[in-house]
């Protein structure tokens, strides 16, 4: 189990969340707020793995809160177990609706409770790790297009100086080849000397 996972416990009762925390306190980092308001903050600083979190509380329901993590994209992923002693159908529908991933009712099975939590969080981190393959993808992709946007600006007919081998570019400005190609290219040059121009070099050296 991945100690660095945090999971964040609502409850306006301290003592509910004294007992979620030993339950699960060996396997994760436990942070608690005990109204909706102190969640929304706690959600916005630490950005935990996972929030359980009551209906039933004073200000702000715990509806309202998982439709404010809900509508935001930074923390639309966070997984919501909703934990309440509201144990009817409306509830737990109104709770799936607000964007739930599992509606929990008093008293909980721990047992239970902790195999819930351990396959919303496997669940995640795969979503998680399917997310970054796409946004990988989608970077090579990217990067495929501008390089062959890249090559297709030296397609086409080029206009080169039959004699010192200037090319022309889209300016109507002489340029130097390797100028040129390295203007439109990421291509990089490094110096030399051909045979035919080392002999050429080598018989004016030796006429002089």
């Amino acid at each position: 189990m991945a100690r660095h996972y945090r999971i964040l416990l609502v409850d306006d009762e301290l003592i509910n969340i004294q007992v979620l925390s030993s339950a699960l306190k060996d396997d994760y980092e436990i942070i608690q707020a005990q109204n909706g308001f102190d969640a929304i903050r706690l959600i916005k600083e630490q950005k935990p793995g996972l929030v359980i979190l009551d209906v039933m509380m004073p200000g702000l329901s715990g509806y309202d809160v998982c439709s404010s993590i809900k509508a935001d994209p930074s923390f639309k992923d966070i997984p919501v177990i909703f934990l309440t002693a509201l144990d009817t159908q409306e509830g737990a529908h109104q709770g799936l609706e607000a964007g739930g991933i599992d509606y929990l009712t008093k008293p909980v099975d721990l047992d239970l409770l902790r195999l819930r939590v351990k396959n919303h969080i496997e669940s995640k981190e795969r979503n998680d790790l399917l997310r970054e393959q796409r946004d990988l993808l989608i970077k090579q992709k990217e990067d495929l297009e501008a390089a062959l946007a890249r090559i297709k600006r030296l397609e086409g007919t080029i206009p080169i100086c039959a004699y010192c081998k200037k090319i022309r570019d889209d300016q109507q400005s002489w340029k130097q080849l390797e100028t040129y190609i390295s203007e439109h290219s990421e291509a990089l040059f490094s110096h030399g000397i051909c045979p035919d121009c080392y002999e050429m070099a080598m018989k004016e050296i030796s006429e002089i």
